[in-house]
């Protein structure tokens, strides 16, 4: 299983459990509606957290790919150049 999944299953754990800590908690309705409208906010505000960090990682992955593959094409560039001068010379 993939850590995002059990990620996403601990979130929602930790979510279901502290809604059920408020509805059995003895308050009134509208201090209750408040409690489980900040705890959904902060479950949205750790969520984008989360999110935000996940594309940072995907971004440097993705950048630190782009540069193997063009350190790869110059090397390539430079080996073809050198077949090249070689297969000229050999020639002629």
């Amino acid at each position: 299983m993939g850590t995002g999944k059990i990620f996403l299953g601990i979130l929602a754990g930790v979510a279901v459990g502290a809604t059920l800590g408020i509805l059995f908690a003895p308050a009134k309705g509208s201090a209750t509606r408040k409690k489980i409208s900040q705890k959904g906010d902060d479950y949205v505000d750790a969520l984008k957290e989360k999110f935000d960090e996940f594309l940072d990682s995907i971004t440097g992955k993705f950048e630190e790919a782009k540069e193997e593959v063009s350190d790869i094409e110059e090397e390539a560039h430079a080996i073809s150049d050198e077949v090249k001068k070689k297969v000229k010379t050999a020639r002629g």
